[in-house]
C-alpha cells in the first residue's frame, strides 16, 4: 500500500534557496474527484509522465499510487482538460531531511509552498528560518483546489501572500 505522510507550509522568505539540490519543472492536470475522494491525476516532469491515484485518510496521511504512462498519452490527456497547474519544484536538503519548495506559475503565481515528508504523524520535525504558516489540510491550497480555483483569484491573496 502507498502511503504519503506529508506537511505543508507557506514560506516567508528566500531563506531556502541556499539548501537546492536539484530543480524540475512539473506539468499536471486533474482528470476527476470522486464523492468517496479519490483524486485522478496526470503528471509530466521532463520524460516523465504519471498517472497518479490519491485520497486522503486522516491527519496528514494520503493514500497515493502512481503510475508510469507513455509521454504522448499524457500529453493528449492534458491537451483535453482545463485543470491543470505549472510549478517549479525544487528539492532542498535541510538538517538532514528533505524538503520540497514548489513556485507556482501562471494563476497561481506568487504562491510558493514548502512539503516535507515524514516516516509517521508522530515524527519530530524542526522547522527551518524559511517556514511561515502551517497549511496541511486547508484543501485551498491543494494542488486539485489551485487548478480549479487558483491563488491569483482569491479575494484575499495578495493580504495571504504578504502576511507570511
Amino acid at each position: 500500500m502507498a502511503l504519503e505522510i506529508e506537511r505543508r507550509f507557506l514560506i516567508k522568505n528566500d531563506n531556502w534557496k541556499k539548501f537546492i539540490t536539484k530543480k524540475i519543472y512539473i506539468e499536471q492536470g486533474y482528470l476527476s474527484k470522486s464523492l468517496d475522494g479519490w483524486i485522478t491525476r496526470i503528471r509530466y516532469t521532463g520524460k516523465n509522465s504519471k498517472i497518479t491515484l490519491k485520497k486522503h485518510i486522516k491527519g496528514f496521511t494520503n493514500f497515493e499510487f502512481e503510475y508510469s504512462i507513455p509521454r504522448n498519452d499524457a500529453e493528449t490527456i492534458m491537451s483535453n482538460i482545463s485543470s491543470t497547474i505549472k510549478k517549479e519544484r525544487f528539492f532542498l536538503e535541510v538538517e538532514r531531511k528533505s524538503w520540497i519548495i514548489d513556485c507556482f506559475k501562471d494563476n497561481n503565481y506568487p504562491l510558493e509552498i514548502a512539503e516535507v515528508e515524514l516516516s509517521n504523524e508522530d515524527e519530530d520535525l524542526l522547522l527551518p528560518s524559511f517556514i511561515s504558516k502551517e497549511i496541511t489540510g486547508l484543501t485551498h491550497y491543494s494542488n486539485f483546489s489551485l487548478a480549479n480555483n487558483p491563488f491569483s483569484e482569491w479575494e484575499d491573496y495578495l493580504t495571504t501572500f504578504k502576511s507570511n
